[in-house]
């Protein structure tokens, strides 16, 4: 008998979860998988780091769903400290070096999965690599920044650059670790996730809790002070003094393996793939997580989304099919929810801007409410904004602020965007009430109520 070789570059969401799931179909006599991974842990949870960082939850262990040596207990031969550097794809092998060592070895395949997520942002500025200045995307990040704000820094202050979720996360789990807080934005709001109006909503509460919210500042450089450490963020308009500087600035593809490949990439530099997550023109390479683009089902174009519950779900549609079963995956909604301190923040679907882009005229509303009826003790505000299509009616974005209660409302809006339904459909939806959850009309449908009013309203004016 024949026994497939499975290669993965990546071991963390989506290249583990592949593996994982093509160990559960065929067993090691049938196909051998090979697992590399360049940093030190596998199979973690990135999005916990702020909260590890903050003293929130326990790391790193705690944020590692499986280990290596559970990986390997499972016939997956996962080298961790291990980096691909080349793909040969017409050659069906990868190079491999040793971190360690620095030795090199090269390995083939009938299947390789291309799982190797996202880089941090961090533009070429004067100061950007001094000490004191940490990013925050790996296990071996998030104790480098514990080991700071623990040990190194005096002053107790921080500057966050960049206002997107890892910025407002950042800032809070800086704010619970005793430091007065400046985030630096280049935008003119906060969480460029939203839109403007809604993004001044989460300035305005992050101020109210003592949190210095910079915006419109473009960074040029990060001042050094003794021994070349970190001790201000320079702005076009002046300095912010800092011991430590977290960077916040999102994240792009890590594709540069692929791309030196000859594999196909899209507008944002992630890869290209079909259905079943197969890269495009190529029938056995396969990629999944941060590095590639997915259909977006609102817009009909394709948009790179770094998620974990996305890249899971990539690893598992590979695993299936390499493993002979069959799965697809069919796209998303861009749905997102973030806290900062008491603030909750929500989003899916589609902002105006991006709606404008494609070609769509809609109707905005926006409505307040309270996660609870008005009179039970606990009620707390929130702002829904909904976007709905002119003419049709079909619902096309949501976005929530708000206090404890508000983030998840946006499910019942990802739902009803995948279903492709109207705001006057979601106005007949059954949900669950009762007044320690909910007003009588929830949130989100009082929203919509509005929105198919306007929606009504347009059609008889033209």
């Amino acid at each position: 008998m024949t026994v497939r070789r499975m290669v993965v570059v990546g071991g963390d969401a989506a290249g583990m979860s592949a593996a994982s799931r093509a160990r559960a179909f065929r067993p090691p006599e049938r196909l051998r998988i090979d697992a590399f991974e360049r940093g030190r842990f596998t199979s973690y949870s990135a999005c916990g780091i702020p909260y590890w960082a903050g003293g929130v939850v326990d790391g790193p262990d705690a944020l590692v769903a499986r280990s290596a040596e559970e990986h390997r207990a499972r016939g997956i031969d996962l080298r961790l400290r291990h980096e691909v550097v080349e793909l040969d794809v017409p050659g069906q092998r990868v190079r491999v070096r040793d971190l360690e060592s620095g030795q090199e070895s090269r390995h083939g395949f009938d299947d390789l999965v291309v799982a190797t997520g996202a880089r941090p942002l961090r533009p070429p500025l004067p100061g950007i690599d001094a000490p004191g200045v940490l990013g925050v995307q790996t296990l071996d990040d998030g104790q480098r920044l514990l080991d700071a704000l623990e040990g190194g820094a005096k002053g107790r202050r921080a500057v966050v650059i960049g206002a997107g979720y890892i910025g407002v996360e950042m800032a809070e789990a800086l704010v619970r670790r005793g430091y007065a807080v400046t985030v630096v934005e280049r935008a003119a709001q906060p969480m460029s996730t939203l839109d403007a109006d809604m993004g001044a909503l989460v300035r305005d509460a992050m101020c109210g809790m003592g949190i210095e919210v910079v915006t419109g500042a473009a960074v040029t450089g990060v001042v050094t002070g003794p021994g070349g450490r970190a001790a201000a963020v320079a702005t076009e308009e002046g300095e912010y003094p800092a011991d430590v500087v977290v960077l916040g600035l999102g994240v792009r593809p890590e594709t540069a393996l692929a791309e030196a490949a000859g594999l196909p990439l899209g507008e944002s530099g992630g890869l290209l793939t079909d259905l079943a997550m197969r890269v495009r023109g190529h029938e056995n390479v396969w990629a999944g997580g941060d590095c590639v683009e997915v259909l977006d089902l609102v817009s009909g174009r394709t948009r790179h989304i770094a998620l974990g519950t996305h890249a899971n779900k990539h690893g598992q549609v590979i695993g299936t099919n390499i493993g002979g079963g069959y799965a697809t995956f069919p796209g998303v909604v861009g749905t997102a929810v973030s806290k900062v301190c008491d603030l909750e923040i929500a989003r899916t679907g589609l902002l105006e801007a991006q709606a404008t882009a494609v070609g769509l005229r809609f109707h905005t509303v926006t409505i307040e409410s309270t996660s609870r009826a008005g009179y039970y003790p606990g009620a707390a505000p929130m702002t829904v904004k909904m976007l709905a299509e002119r003419r049709t009616g079909r619902l096309l974005g949501v976005q929530i602020v708000g206090r404890e209660g508000a983030a998840k409302r946006v499910d019942v809006a990802a739902v009803a965007l995948t279903a492709r339904m109207t705001v006057d459909q979601m106005t007949a939806l059954d949900l669950g009430y009762a007044p320690p959850f909910s007003p009588v009309w929830d949130p989100v449908l009082i929203a919509a109520r509005k929105a198919a009013a306007a929606v009504t309203e347009g059609s008889n004016r033209t």
